[in-house]
């Protein structure tokens, strides 16, 4: 018998080809469903949104983006979550230093530049070591163009002007995992130890050699995490 099914949110402008090695992997425990975060230009609704097309309970998992997006899911629903995995994500709300980067993205985005914007800004911080960016770069790419541009740009005001979730995980008791890249400078160590501070039942996994899309640099350390994550009681 399966466990509970598992929601998969992505990062930004990434899509279900970013978790196809836990797919696979996990298939033998869950059935897993990957969410649309790129419906709408806030985070209370792609929440909303999300919850309307997720099982009644679920395992919920997201990264970077998708974190951001799970942690406003238990805000608004932590009954349908029976256990949260968090990584390579943030639970602030976005510093001023970053928001200001926000508009001149999204006007370079809206002339039509968005694959150039992404060559040169995004994908360059993604990963740990030349052989993933070798491996990985176009399809992050790939990932992005196939989203488009009015997703970029939804999604880019959606995280500029997030809340702070802090207290939500400071009440959710269910068993959490955080995971990060250890070499992720988009969202570093000390946003995952806070988290890991603010849960009351957690386990953290660094994972070596990975920057901040381990998902897809290191799937099979990750995947080992989340099968013992989804087993934990």
């Amino acid at each position: 018998m399966k466990l509970e099914p598992l929601l998969l949110l992505p990062g930004m402008m990434c899509d279900s080809r970013m978790y196809a090695s836990q797919i696979l992997a996990l298939e033998d425990l869950t059935e897993c469903q990957v969410g649309n975060i790129g419906g709408a230009n806030n985070m209370v609704d792609i929440a909303a949104q999300v919850l309307a097309q997720a099982p009644d309970k679920f395992a919920l998992a997201g990264l970077s983006m998708g974190g951001i997006v799970a942690m406003e899911i238990i805000r608004q629903a932590p009954e349908r979550v029976t256990r949260l995995a968090l990584m390579n994500t943030n639970p602030c709300a976005e510093e001023d230093a970053v928001k200001v980067t926000r508009q001149p993205q999204i006007d370079v985005v809206r002339a039509g530049q968005l694959e150039p914007m992404l060559r040169d800004t995004m994908v360059p911080r993604y990963f740990a070591t030349q052989e993933a960016h070798s491996q990985f770069d176009q399809l992050c790419i790939d990932m992005a163009l196939s989203q488009g541009e009015d997703v970029f740009v939804r999604q880019s005001l959606a995280l500029k002007n997030r809340h702070d979730q802090r207290e939500t995980l400071a009440l959710f008791d269910k068993p959490c995992l955080v995971l990060m890249g250890e070499a992720d400078e988009i969202c570093p160590l000390e946003k995952h130890e806070c988290m890991v501070t603010l849960l009351s039942n957690v386990t953290f996994v660094k994972i070596h050699n990975a920057g901040h899309i381990p998902t897809l640099e290191q799937p099979a350390a990750t995947n080992a995490a989340l099968r013992q994550w989804m087993v934990q009681k």
